[in-house]
């Protein structure tokens, strides 16, 4: 269940507007430099649009969304615009710590596809936090699917196992196959025409663009040619949520992690009270990993999980700045590639429906969690586990390894699901002098530091 397989990477270098950017596995950057500016995340490219936005001035929030706009052209399969998730934001300036709920939802009336949270949710949480214009942190990915972009070793892996899924839609077929009807191998560019124009909608006229625009006309009318429930009223109506997160004591630090009120604030919760009563017995005060594996099993126990699917269409991904802003987030499609189904003139899958069958659990296995010394002070970890209860359980480790005042400070210091890609674990983490983007050491993707020149 709980893995120990290592690997390493290869690091890099590139420039931007004035800023040196390290790319790479592991990133460290002195905490006495004021620039400790990091992404991480499962897909490269996407991880650099992060860190150019940090580059280009914006904050951590504005980095985490422009890495997910970026994520829904380059790594659909669990990013797409079609999908929802949950981010938690650490802001020290102002003490205080939020929680975004933007979950995709069942349709009133039933239904294989689930009404889109993800573009609600960043549009609410970038409005209330972020620096720059809204219409600046959505070009990168608009220019990704107009232009085209390489197709990552990330995302091939993920086109490989989903290759059914990808031949039977009309919209991924055209995108990730050739002409001969073989998926595109890594570094083949794709381009998609149809999600550029949509992006290029939501640049322009915000989060209502597609839920009450032509873009939400075109995914009703599409919903309903295939038989589903989603009508412009479902579209209309969506809220995210803006709440307060539940707030754990771990070591010296504080943990923000999702509110009891959701699948994945109820299993992280449970995981990391479970976690705390293992570690109180001889062998987990001795054997952190141990701790976890008995958390973890006891955990899915308690909530009677015995089989879960091979895949459940989830990434997490984590920004911070140089004032010490810190956001986490995952987000899922509640499969690879949700429903399977791209609505006509959008280039928009939908998620599967919640409740559809089992991958409607991929939900909770959503952990973006936040630790802090205090609400005041930056964050000793900003990371999520994603995509099953691996995930949850690799950040619950890293959790317990700061608890005890123990230094991750390499990716191969922080421990593998074992199963990447399919569930991964990324995190930013300071301690002691150093603070660290770490990307999933079993997985593709990458962490990449912002410093000013």
């Amino acid at each position: 269940m709980f893995c120990s397989r290592l690997f390493a990477g290869t690091a890099g270098l590139f420039l931007l507007a004035g800023c040196s950017v390290d790319v790479g596995s592991t990133l460290g950057l002195d905490r006495s430099d004021q620039a400790t500016a990091q992404v991480v995340g499962d897909e490269p490219f996407a991880v650099k649009v992060g860190a150019a936005t940090l580059a280009q001035g914006g904050n951590a929030v504005d980095a985490a969304t422009a890495m997910y706009f970026a994520l829904s052209v380059t790594y659909p399969v669990s990013a797409g615009l079609g999908g929802g998730g949950i981010c938690i934001v650490h802001d020290p300036a102002h003490n205080q710590s939020e929680e975004f709920d933007f979950l995709a939802r069942d349709v009133t009336g039933g239904g294989a596809y689930a009404v889109p949270g993800v573009v609600r949710g960043f549009a609410l949480m970038q409005s209330a936090y972020g620096a720059l214009p809204w219409q600046k942190v959505i070009a990168p990915a608009e220019v990704y699917a107009r232009t085209g972009f390489p197709i990552s070793k990330a995302l091939a892996l993920r086109l490989n196992d989903a290759a059914d899924v990808v031949r039977l839609d009309a919209g991924l077929a055209a995108e990730f196959m050739d002409e001969s009807g073989h998926l595109k191998s890594t570094g083949s560019i794709a381009t998609n025409l149809d999600l550029a124009e949509t992006l290029s909608s939501i640049r322009t006229g915000g989060a209502d663009a597609f839920y009450t625009g032509a873009v939400g006309e075109k995914i009703a009318a599409y919903s309903a040619s295939q038989g589903g429930a989603i009508g412009l009223a479902d579209l209309a109506s969506y809220q995210a949520e803006r709440t307060t997160p539940r707030v754990m004591q771990m070591g010296g630090d504080y943990v923000f992690l999702p509110a009891s009120r959701t699948g994945a604030g109820a299993f992280a919760g449970a995981l990391l009270d479970n976690l705390s009563r293992a570690q109180a017995t001889p062998t987990g005060a001795k054997d952190a990993e141990a701790a976890v594996i008995v958390a973890v099993k006891q955990t899915l126990d308690n909530f009677k999980l015995n089989s879960l699917p091979k895949d459940l269409g989830a990434t997490g991904f984590a920004a911070t700045d140089a004032t010490g802003q810190a956001v986490a987030c995952a987000v899922t499609m509640n499969g690879p590639f949700g429903s399977g189904h791209t609505a006509l003139g959008t280039g928009v899958t939908l998620a599967r429906a919640p409740s559809s069958d089992a991958t409607g659990l991929a939900s909770a296995f959503l952990t973006p969690v936040i630790a802090s010394p205090s609400g005041d002070r930056p964050a000793t970890l900003a990371g999520a586990g994603a995509g099953g209860p691996n995930g949850s359980a690799a950040i619950a480790y890293a959790l317990t390894r700061i608890a005890h005042d123990e230094e991750i400070v390499t990716r191969n210091e922080l421990r593998s699901t074992g199963v990447a890609p399919y569930d991964t674990v990324n995190a930013i983490i300071c301690g002691g002098s150093v603070c660290a983007a770490l990307p999933d050491p079993a997985a593709s993707g990458l962490g990449a530091a912002v410093t000013p020149n």
